[in-house]
C-alpha cells in the first residue's frame, strides 16, 4: 500500500499520514520552516504539500508532469526543485506555493534522478543513472557542471553535508562520498546493501528564518506557503476547494463536485479548480461501495456496501457515520436521494425490488417487486413526479412509474444489452442511459421517445451523471472517469485514470434546489409516508401496514403476519397486504437464533439463540431485551409460549428434556426428561391443557402430554423420518406436522388417528405453522417461505424466497391465540405460588426444580406472596372461592368432563359449549389426610428412589455411548438431521439411510463473489455408495470452482477445476461454464471474446460445497 509515514529514529511511535490517492510516492522533503511536507507521485504526476502531520493536503502542481523523482525545497529563498525522467527529461523549478514555475534544465539528461542542494554556496547539485554522472549548476540552472562522470554504475539518492556529498548506487549496493567541488577523495562509506533508495543527511545546521507563515500562519485560513520575495508568501486551500474573495480565507468545502465510489473507498473530484485531483472521503472502512448518492441540503453522501448489506450516511468531510438500513439488503445496485421531499430511494437486485424510505432510513416501503429480474441505476424527477430505472436482466429495459409506485410502464426495451447508469438532463428533459454491453451512451425523451447515440465505443460504462454541459461517466476496462458534451458526446476526454473499482458516479452542487415539496410542511396530512405523483401527491404506509379508511392514517401494525427466524435475523412478513416483502426486526445481539414464539398479550417475541445458548425476549421493536434463561442450556430447538397461563415451554435437544417456566424465566422446571432422543418442535392447546412435541431420534415419533407433563403417550412412530415442524388447528382440532426425511407434510386428530398425507414433494421443511385455511412452512433447500391449502395440500406456492438459514416460523394473529377467561389459571395464577399447571381432569401447582427465595406450595393458596422474584410482574387478585357462581352449566370440582368413548369430550358439556366458554372447572378444597405414615417409612422410599436412579442413569449412559450419534465437525458443534451448527452460520443438510445408517451432509457457505449448484438430497442407497467413491475430502478454495461428473443413478461427484475466475459485468466472479448462468453474471454478446474478460483473483473464500460421510 502506498503511504507516507513518520515515526520516531527509535522506530517508535510509527503513524500513517497519507494513505489515500497516492500511487507511487517518489520523493518526499520537508520545509523546516513552516513545517510543511512536499512530495512527488510518479503515477497520478503531481506535486502535493502538507502539513506534518497530514492534514491540508493541497495539490500544487498538475500540469505537464510525467513521472517526477525527487524533489528539494530551499525555505530560505522560497523555491522547490524537482526531477522528472519521463519522455522529455528535466529539472524544474517553481515557488514553494507552486507558482512561477519553470524548467531549469532540460537537455543532456536520462534518468535524473536523486536532487541535493548546496545552500552555502548557492548549487543545484543531481545524480542522472542514465548518464551514470553527478553534475551540478547554479540554482537558476546556469553554469552546469560535471562533478563525477565515472564508475556510477546506477546512482539513485543524493544528499550533502559539509565539504562531502553522498549518493547511493543500485549496482554497486554502497553508499559512497566524493568533494563536492572537486569530486575526487572518493569512498566507500557502506556496502553490501540491498535495495538502496533514497538517502538524506541530518544534522542541525540548518539556516532558521522567521516566515511571515510563522505569525497567525500568515492570516491564512488553512495553508501558509513560503514564496519568494517580494511576495513572501501565499495562502492556499486544500484540494477542490475554492479560495474566497480575500484571498486568505477557503471555502467551507468543495461546493461543485463529482462524488464517485471505487469499492473500498469514496472519492470526490472537484469541478470548481482547474485540476482533476481526487480526494478519498474519510469515512472508514469500505467492503465493496457500488452505488452513491448526496444529499445537498444537509451536504450528507449516502452509500450501499454490498458485502456489509448496509446504506450508510456520512458528513462531506467523512464525520458521523451511521447506519441508515442494515436489513432486508442483498445488493443494492442504485440510490437516488429526493432532496426535496426528503426521501431515500433504492433498487436491489438480490431481492428485486425496489423501495423508498425517510432519509433515516425509517417508514421503509416496498414501491416495485413484480417483475424485476436485475434492477440497477435509479434516477428521480420530482418536478415530474417520476421514476426511471434500468434492468440488465433476461429481458433488458428502462421503465418508468410515479414516484409512488403507481402507473408503471416500460419506455424502452429494444437495442438493450446491460444498461447501467441511468441520468435525467432537466434542462433538456432528456433521459441518458449507458449500456455495457452494446458500448453506447444513448439519449431519449422523458417518454423513451427520440431516441439516439450520444457516443460509442465506450467499453464498459457502468456510473453515468451529467453537470453542466458535460456528461461523465465511469469505465470499469479503461479505469477511468471520463466526459464527454452533453448534447452530441463529442471532446471525450478522461478526466481521471488509473483508478481500479470504479462504480457509481453524481454530480453534485451543493446548496442545489430543484423545487418545492408537494407534501407542504405538514407532510401532506399524511401519517406515515407522503410520496409525489405528476398531479399531486399520495399518503401511503410502510411495507406491511394498511391504510385506514380516511386515506391518510396507517394503522399501527398489521394484524396478521408471520414471523420466522432466519438465524442472525427475526423477520415479518405481513398477511394483510399482497407483496409479502420481510421486514428484519431490530433485535440486537442475534446470532443463531432457531426456535420463537409470540406472545399477544405483551406483543412480546420469544426466541433461542443456539450459539450464545441463551432463551430469551423482547419487544417488536427491538427494545426491552431480557435472558430469561442462559444456565443448563444446550440447544433450545422448539419453543412455545402458554398465553393463557403465562408459562413458557421449551425444547432442549442437547440435553433431551422438556421444561417450563414462567414467561421471565423464573420457576423453572423439567416436565419431560426420559425416553426422549431429539427434542425438537413444540405445540400448545392451552384449552384442552395439551402440548405436543416431535422427536426425531433414533425412534421418531410425535408425542402428547398434558401441560403438566402427566398423561404422556405416543400418537405417531410409524412412517416418520424426521419430524420437524409441528402446528395445531384450534378450529378443527388436527395435528400438523412436517417430515425433512421423508418430504412430506401429514396431518392426523389430536389423538394420532385419522391421518392424511397433503403433500410429498417438499424438499427440506423445518417449520410449519397454520393461519386460516393455508398452511406455511419454512424450507432449507428452496430457501423459501412455502405455502398450500391445510384440507387438501394444493394451492402451492412460495411466499417469499432467496432467504438463507429459514428456521421457525409462527403466525401472529389474533386468531391464534384467543382469550380463555374461564382457565383455572387466568385469574391469580390459580391460587399457585409458582407455577399453575393444566391437565386433563383440572390442574396443578407445581414448584421449580431448583427452589428460589419464596415459599412454594403445590396446594392453591388464597394469597401470593408479593416479594417473589418470579412473579413481580403477575397482579395480585383476590382469591376466588369454590363457591362462586358459574353460567348454565358446571361440572365436578378441578376436573375437566370426562368421554369414556373419546377420552377427551365430556358427555356433561358439548363441543359448542366449551367453544363458547360455558364448561368451566373449579377448585376443590384441598384434601387432608390424617393417617400418617411413620417418618423411617419415608427415609426408606427415598433410599430406593436414590438406588434406582443412579441405576437408570448408569444404563443410561452405557446406552447413549453405544448409540450412533453425531459428532464434532469443524469448530462447532454440528448435529445430526437437518441441523444447524452453532459456531458458523451454515445449515448442514444430512439425509439417513435406515437401512445402511449411513448419514450424508453438505455444507454450504455464502460467498459473494462466485456461486455453485447447491448439492441434491441423497435418499437412496445407490446414489449414496456412488458419490462415496468421490474424492470429496475438502472444501473448493482459492481460484478454482465446483466441477462434477455424473454417476450412476444421478449422483454427481464434486470436484475441482483450475479454470481462472472471470469478472461479469456487476464484478461477480465465475468459471465460465456455458450451460449455467452464473449469479448475477450479465449475458455474453454474440461476439464475445474470452480474453477480454479480467481474471481477478477473489480477496474471499469463494462458494465452497464439500460432502462428508458418517459410518
Amino acid at each position: 500500500m502506498d503511504t507516507i509515514n513518520r515515526a520516531k529514529w527509535d522506530g517508535s511511535e510509527q503513524e500513517v499520514l497519507v494513505e489515500d490517492s497516492l500511487e507511487s510516492p517518489a520523493g518526499l522533503t520537508v520545509d523546516w520552516i513552516t513545517n510543511k511536507m512536499y512530495w512527488t507521485d510518479a503515477g497520478t504526476d503531481r506535486i502535493e504539500v502538507a502539513n506534518l502531520d497530514g492534514s491540508m493536503r493541497s495539490v500544487l502542481v498538475w500540469e505537464n508532469l510525467d513521472r517526477p523523482r525527487d524533489i528539494i525545497v530551499d525555505p530560505v529563498r522560497g523555491h522547490m526543485y524537482w526531477t522528472d525522467w519521463g519522455s522529455s527529461p528535466k529539472i524544474e523549478r517553481a515557488a514553494m506555493d507552486g507558482k512561477d514555475r519553470f524548467t531549469i534544465i532540460a537537455r543532456n539528461l536520462t534518468w535524473p534522478n536523486g536532487l541535493t542542494i548546496d545552500y552555502d554556496r548557492g548549487k543545484l547539485y543531481w545524480a542522472d543513472a542514465g548518464l551514470k554522472t553527478i553534475e551540478y549548476s547554479e540554482l537558476d540552472g546556469r553554469n552546469r557542471r560535471m562533478l563525477i562522470g565515472t564508475q556510477l554504475p546506477h546512482p539513485f539518492g543524493l544528499a550533502l553535508f559539509g565539504d562531502r556529498i553522498y549518493w547511493t548506487d543500485w549496482q554497486s549496493k554502497s553508499i559512497q562520498s566524493a568533494d563536492k567541488v572537486t569530486g575526487v577523495n572518493r569512498e566507500t562509506v557502506r556496502s553490501d546493501l540491498e535495495n538502496l533508495m533514497d538517502i538524506h543527511m541530518y544534522h542541525g545546521n540548518r539556516e532558521l528564518v522567521i516566515s511571515e507563515c510563522n505569525i497567525n500562519n500568515g492570516g491564512c485560513s488553512h495553508l501558509c506557503l513560503v514564496a519568494p520575495q517580494p511576495r513572501g508568501y501565499s495562502c492556499a486551500c486544500p484540494t477542490g476547494v475554492m479560495m474566497g474573495p480575500d484571498g486568505k480565507t477557503c471555502q467551507t468545502g468543495m461546493r461543485n463536485f463529482l462524488i464517485f465510489a471505487c469499492r473500498t473507498d469514496i472519492r470526490a473530484v472537484s469541478l470548481d479548480v482547474s485540476y482533476y485531483a481526487d480526494v478519498v472521503i474519510p469515512v472508514g472502512e469500505l467492503k465493496n461501495a457500488i452505488a452513491i448518492d448526496v444529499d445537498p441540503v444537509e451536504e450528507l453522501v449516502y452509500w450501499t456496501d454490498s458485502v456489509t448489506d448496509t446504506i450508510k450516511r456520512g458528513t462531506l468531510d467523512g464525520n458521523n457515520v451511521e447506519e441508515v438500513i442494515n436489513t432486508g439488503l442483498e445488493t443494492t445496485d442504485g440510490l437516488a436521494v429526493d432532496a426535496i421531499g426528503r426521501k431515500l430511494y433504492w433498487t436491489d437486485t438480490g431481492t428485486n425490488r425496489i423501495e423508498v424510505s425517510d432519509l433515516d432510513g425509517g417508514m421503509r416501503k416496498v414501491l416495485i417487486w413484480k417483475n424485476l429480474d436485475s434492477p440497477r441505476a435509479i434516477a428521480l424527477h420530482y418536478d415530474a413526479g417520476y421514476m426511471y430505472w434500468t434492468d440488465w436482466g433476461n429481458s433488458p429495459k428502462i421503465e418508468r412509474a410515479n414516484m409512488d409506485g403507481n402507473n408503471r410502464v416500460v419506455i424502452i426495451n429494444t437495442k438493450l444489452g446491460w444498461p447501467n447508469g441511468l441520468t435525467i438532463d432537466r434542462p433538456t428533459s432528456r433521459l441518458i442511459w449507458a449500456d455495457a454491453r452494446t458500448e453506447l451512451i444513448e439519449a431519449s425523451d422523458l417518454y423513451g421517445q427520440n431516441r439516439y447515440i450520444l457516443a460509442d465505443k465506450v467499453p464498459h460504462p457502468y456510473g453515468l451523471t451529467i453537470a453542466g454541459q458535460h456528461i461523465y461517466w465511469t469505465d470499469w476496462d479503461t479505469r477511468s472517469i471520463h466526459r464527454a458534451d452533453k448534447m452530441d458526446g463529442s471532446h471525450q476526454v478522461p478526466i481521471k485514470a488509473n483508478i481500479a473499482g470504479l462504480m457509481d458516479v453524481h454530480a453534485v452542487q451543493v446548496g442545489e434546489s430543484h423545487g418545492s415539496d408537494k407534501c407542504g410542511r405538514d407532510n401532506g396530512g399524511c401519517s406515515h409516508l407522503c410520496l409525489p405523483h405528476p398531479t399531486g401527491y399520495t399518503c401511503t404506509c410502510p411495507t406491511g401496514i394498511k391504510m385506514k379508511s380516511d386515506g391518510m392514517t396507517c394503522y399501527d401494525a398489521p394484524n396478521s403476519y408471520l414471523l420466522f427466524a432466519s438465524r442472525d435475523s427475526v423477520r415479518r412478513i405481513s398477511l394483510d397486504t399482497d407483496d409479502y416483502t420481510d421486514v428484519t426486526l431490530p433485535l440486537p445481539d442475534l446470532q443463531n437464533a432457531i426456535a420463537l414464539d409470540f406472545d399477544g398479550v405483551e406483543n412480546k417475541i420469544y426466541y433461542t439463540d443456539v450459539r450464545l445458548d441463551v432463551l430469551r425476549r423482547a419487544d417488536l421493536n427491538g427494545s426491552h431485551m431480557e435472558t430469561l434463561i442462559s444456565d443448563d442450556l444446550t440447544t433450545a430447538d422448539g419453543i412455545a409460549v402458554d398465553w393463557v397461563a403465562r408459562n413458557l415451554y421449551f425444547t432442549d435437544t442437547g440435553r433431551n428434556k422438556i421444561e417450563v417456566s414462567r414467561l421471565d424465566g423464573s420457576s423453572r422446571k423439567s416436565l419431560v426428561s426420559v425416553n426422549l432422543d431429539e427434542p425438537r418442535a413444540l405445540a400448545l392447546y392451552p384449552r384442552k391443557g395439551f402440548m405436543f412435541w416431535s422427536d426425531w431420534g433414533m425412534y421418531p415419533k410425535i408425542e402428547r402430554a398434558c401441560l403438566d407433563g402427566s398423561s404422556r403417550r405416543t400418537l405417531v412412530s410409524t412412517d416418520l423420518g424426521w419430524p420437524n415442524g409441528l402446528a395445531l388447528d384450534y378450529t378443527n382440532k388436527r395435528l400438523y406436522w412436517a417430515d425433512a426425511q421423508l418430504d412430506k407434510i401429514e396431518t392426523s386428530d389430536l389423538s394420532g388417528r385419522n391421518r392424511v398425507l397433503l403433500t410429498n414433494d417438499v424438499s427440506h421443511p423445518f417449520g410449519l405453522t397454520l393461519h386460516g385455511d393455508m398452511l406455511y412452512w419454512t424450507d432449507w433447500q428452496t430457501m423459501a417461505i412455502e405455502v398450500a391449502n391445510k384440507n387438501t395440500g394444493k394451492d402451492r406456492g412460495s411466499i417469499s424466497g432467496h432467504m438463507e438459514g429459514l428456521m421457525d416460523i409462527h403466525v401472529v394473529s389474533a386468531e391464534r391465540q384467543p382469550p380463555h377467561p374461564d382457565s383455572p389459571c387466568v385469574t391469580n395464577n390459580g391460587g399457585c405460588t409458582h407455577l399453575c399447571l393444566v391437565n386433563q381432569i383440572g390442574y396443578i401447582c407445581a414448584c421449580p426444580d431448583v427452589p428460589d427465595s419464596n415459599p412454594c406450595f403445590t396446594v392453591p393458596t388464597p394469597e401470593i406472596p408479593t416479594t417473589e422474584e418470579g412473579n413481580r410482574n403477575q397482579p395480585i387478585y383476590e382469591f376466588t372461592t369454590v363457591n362462586q357462581q358459574f353460567p348454565r352449566k358446571t361440572v365436578n370440582p378441578n376436573q375437566f368432563p370426562h368421554d369414556n368413548n373419546k377420552g377427551t369430550e365430556m358427555p356433561e358439556c358439548t363441543l359448542e359449549e366449551e367453544i363458547a366458554g360455558l364448561c368451566v372447572q373449579r377448585l376443590p378444597a384441598p384434601k387432608t389426610d390424617r393417617h400418617t405414615l411413620p417418618a423411617y417409612f419415608y427415609i426408606i422410599i427415598c433410599i430406593v428412589l436414590g438406588i434406582s436412579i443412579m441405576i437408570i442413569i448408569l444404563a443410561l449412559i452405557i446406552w447413549r455411548r453405544k448409540k450412533r450419534r453425531r459428532h464434532m465437525v469443524s469448530n462447532g458443534h454440528i448435529f445430526a438431521n437437518p441441523t444447524y451448527t452453532n459456531g458458523e452460520n451454515r445449515v448442514v443438510i444430512n439425509k439417513r439411510d435406515r437401512e445402511t445408517m449411513r448419514t450424508w451432509r453438505y455444507y454450504a457457505k455464502e460467498d459473494r463473489l462466485s456461486s455453485a449448484n447447491l448439492l441434491e438430497k441423497l435418499n437412496n442407497e445407490e446414489v449414496a455408495k456412488n458419490i462415496a467413491k468421490c474424492d470429496v475430502g475438502g472444501a473448493v478454495s482459492g481460484l478454482g470452482a465446483v466441477g462434477g461428473t455424473t454417476l450412476p443413478g444421478g449422483a454427481t461427484c464434486c470436484g475441482y477445476t483450475d479454470e481462472p475466475l472471470k469478472k461479469d459485468n456487476i464484478g461477480n466472479l465465475f468459471v465460465e461454464t456455458p450451460p449455467i448462468k452464473p449469479l448475477n453474471e450479465d449475458p455474453p454478446p454474440d461476439n464475445f471474446d474470452q480474453s477480454d474478460i479480467e481474471e481477478y483473483e477473489p480477496d474471499e473464500k469463494p462458494y465452497s460445497v464439500a460432502l462428508e460421510t458418517e459410518i
